[in-house]
C-alpha cells in the first residue's frame, strides 16, 4: 500500500507506452506526458507525414517531458519491422526495406544486418529509440492470419539467425530492439487483434521451436534490450486460458526466472480484442494493463484512445493505493526501464540537440540515397523463383496484348492493414489501404509493354472468354490464396482458356499460394516476392521482363 504522492505518480507513469492521433502533438499525449507522467510513447503510421515533421514532433515530446520535470527523456518506440508493417517507411520518411521472410530468402544474415542498421540510422536521426522488431515468431503454421510473412521461417534455428542479425545491426546503431511476441505466436491460425489464440503445446514442445529464437536473443552479445509478450493462451504450460501477456506464469516464471531474462519487457497493444474485447473472453483494457504489471511486464502499451490511457493509469493508481499491486515492485520494474533509457534514450542534451535545417536536410538525402541503394539490392537478392526458370525473362511480342490480373484487396490483419490505426469490427469492415503497390505494379508492367489490360479479379465475377482469347501473355497475381481459395479457383478458369501462351504466376504475399500444384510446372512460371511492397513489384518485374536473375531462395517449405 502506498500514498498517491507525486514521486508515485512519476513512477506509474514510467510503466505505459501510449500512442496518439495526428502528424503534430496532440493535447491527449500533451495532457499524457505532462499531468500522468507518461515515459514512453509509440509512433503510428498515422503520426508520419515526412522525416523532418517527425523530427519536430519527437523534439516536442522530449521538451514536453523536460518541462513536465520528468528525471530521463521519453522512449520514443515504433513498428518497425520492414516489409508489410513500415510505420516510418515512405517516400518522404524512411526508406521501404524487405519485411522478414524476404530478408531470409536472401540466404544472408549480413544483409538482415545491413538492413536493420541502415533502418535505425534513419530513425535515430529522427529521435526515435525503440523499435517492436525483431519479430522472432516461427511461422510454423502456414495459416497464420497475423505473423506469415512477418517471420523469417519456419525453422527454428533459421529465425534465430535472422532475427540476432536484425536485433544486432538496430542495436549498434543506437536503437532498442524488442524480440517479438513471447513465447510464440507462429504456431496458430487465429488473429490476436480479434480474437485469443489457444496453442496447445508443452514446455518441451516449446523448448523445441518457440523457445529457440527467443533464448538466443535473451543470452546474446548484448542480450536483447526487450521482449514484447503476445496475446495467446498456452494451458498445457500455464494450466489455463490466460493470455500469455497477463499471465505471472509466462513472464515472471518462465521469461524471468527460468530463462533468465532482466531487460525490459512490454506487452503487445493492450486494445487487441483478446484482451480489450470481453465478447472474446477479454478483461479489458484498463484491467489488463494492471494484470500484465502484475504477471511482471514493465510497460503496459495501448495505441489508441485516450479514454483507455487515462483509464488503465488510474486502474494502476487505485492497484498501488490499495496494495493490489506492491509499490516495491514498480520501483524495481523502474530500474530496467531506466536502464534502458540511459543506453538508447541518453539525456535531455542527446534529445533535444539543435541541429539547423539545412543540416539535417543534408544529412538526411545523403543517407537516403544511400538506403535507397540498399534497398534495390536486398530487393533484388530476395526475389525467388520456385518454378519455371528457363522460361524466362518473359517475351512479349510488340503490339500483342499482355494481360495482368490482380486481385480485389480482401482484410490481411490489422498489423498490415491499418496503416494510420483506423480500427476494426468483428465483422472485419474496413477500408483496404494496400492496393495502391498493385497499381505500381500495373504501372511498371505498362512500361515493358505496348498494350496491356489490368483485371482486378474477385470471387464474384467470372472470367470474361473475350478478354482472354487475344492475349499473348498473362501475368497472375495472388496473394495468400492458400486462405483465400476463390483465387486459386479463378486461376484454374483463366488458364483453361488461356491455351498454349505463357504465363507467370506471382505470389505477393505469403509463398504458400500453390503448394502441391505440380500439374502447374510445365505450363507456368512462379515467383515469389513475399510481399506486396512497390519495391517489391520493381524486382519482380525485372527479374519477368529485363532478364534479371532472381537470387532468392525458399526460406519455408511448401
Amino acid at each position: 500500500m502506498a500514498v498517491l504522492s507525486d514521486e508515485v505518480k512519476r513512477e506509474i507513469g514510467q510503466h505505459f507506452v501510449f500512442g496518439f492521433h495526428g502528424h503534430q502533438v496532440s493535447e491527449d499525449i500533451k495532457t499524457l506526458i505532462r499531468d500522468y507522467y507518461l515515459g514512453n510513447v509509440i509512433l503510428m503510421k498515422r503520426n508520419v507525414l515526412d522525416a523532418k515533421q517527425v523530427r519536430n514532433i519527437v523534439r516536442e515530446l522530449q521538451s514536453i517531458a523536460k518541462e513536465s520535470g520528468h528525471e530521463k527523456p521519453l522512449l520514443i518506440g515504433i513498428d518497425q519491422e520492414n516489409g508489410l508493417v513500415s510505420a516510418f517507411s515512405s517516400p518522404t520518411a524512411g526508406t521501404q526495406f524487405p519485411g522478414a521472410m524476404a530478408l531470409a530468402a536472401t540466404g544472408n544474415p549480413d544483409i538482415a544486418y545491413q538492413v536493420s542498421a541502415a533502418t535505425a540510422k534513419e530513425l535515430k536521426m529522427v529521435g526515435i529509440n525503440w523499435v517492436y522488431s525483431p519479430v522472432a515468431d516461427v511461422n510454423s503454421d502456414s495459416r497464420n492470419p497475423v505473423i506469415g510473412v512477418r517471420s523469417y521461417g519456419d525453422e527454428s534455428k533459421e529465425v534465430t539467425r535472422y532475427a540476432s542479425s536484425v536485433a544486432r545491426g538496430l542495436t549498434s546503431c543506437g536503437i532498442a530492439p524488442s524480440a517479438k511476441h513471447f513465447p510464440g505466436h507462429g504456431d496458430t491460425y487465429v488473429d490476436s487483434h480479434l480474437a485469443l489464440p489457444v496453442i496447445r503445446k508443452t514446455r518441451s514442445q516449446l523448448e523445441a521451436t518457440e523457445l529457440v529464437p527467443f533464448n538466443a536473443l535473451i543470452h546474446g552479445t548484448p542480450p536483447i534490450a526487450s521482449v514484447m509478450i503476445g496475446h495467446m493462451a498456452l494451458p498445457d504450460l500455464t494450466g489455463d486460458n490466460t493470455p500469455a501477456s497477463l499471465c505471472p506464469k509466462i513472464t515472471n516464471e518462465l521469461l524471468r526466472n527460468q530463462m533468465g531474462y532482466d531487460g525490459v519487457v512490454v506487452t503487445d497493444c493492450l486494445e487487441m480484442d483478446a484482451i480489450a474485447e470481453p465478447l472474446q473472453g477479454g478483461c479489458g483494457v484498463e484491467e489488463g494493463a494492471l494484470r500484465s504489471l502484475l504477471a511482471g511486464a514493465d510497460v503496459a502499451m495501448v495505441c489508441h484512445t485516450f479514454e483507455r490511457h487515462v483509464g488503465s493509469i488510474n486502474r494502476v493508481y487505485a492497484a498501488v493505493e490499495n496494495g493490489e499491486l506492491p509499490y516495491g515492485e514498480l520501483v524495481t520494474s523502474g530500474r530496467r526501464i531506466a536502464k534502458m533509457k540511459d543506453e538508447f534514450a541518453g539525456n535531455w542534451g542527446d534529445v533535444l540537440v539543435r541541429e539547423t535545417e539545412e543540416t539535417f536536410q543534408k544529412e538526411w538525402n545523403e543517407l537516403k540515397k544511400m538506403n535507397m541503394e540498399l534497398s534495390r539490392t536486398a530487393y533484388q537478392k530476395s526475389l525467388a523463383v520456385v518454378w519455371g526458370t528457363e522460361k524466362l525473362p518473359l517475351k512479349v511480342e510488340k503490339k500483342k496484348k499482355l494481360l495482368l490480373f490482380t486481385p480485389t484487396m480482401e482484410s490481411l490483419n490489422r498489423a498490415v492493414d491499418d496503416p494510420e490505426g483506423v480500427l476494426r469490427d468483428r465483422l472485419g469492415r474496413l477500408r483496404n489501404t494496400a492496393g495502391a503497390s498493385y497499381l505500381g505494379l500495373a504501372s511498371e508492367v505498362q512500361k515493358r509493354v505496348t498494350t496491356m489490360r489490368h483485371i482486378v479479379y474477385s470471387s464474384h465475377e467470372d472470367v470474361d472468354k473475350n478478354i482472354i482469347s487475344d492475349a499473348r501473355a498473362i501475368v497472375f497475381v495472388l496473394r495468400n490464396a492458400d486462405r483465400s481459395i476463390w483465387q486459386k479457383h479463378y486461376l484454374r478458369k483463366v488458364l483453361t482458356q488461356s491455351k498454349d501462351i505463357p504465363v507467370i504466376l506471382l505470389a505477393s504475399c505469403g509463398p504458400y499460394d500453390l503448394a502441391g500444384a505440380e500439374d502447374l510446372h510445365e505450363k507456368t512460371v512462379f515467383i515469389a516476392t513475399f510481399e506486396f511492397t512497390r519495391n517489391a513489384f520493381e524486382a519482380f518485374v525485372e527479374v519477368a521482363f529485363d532478364g534479371n536473375e532472381a537470387q532468392g531462395c525458399m526460406p519455408v517449405s511448401i
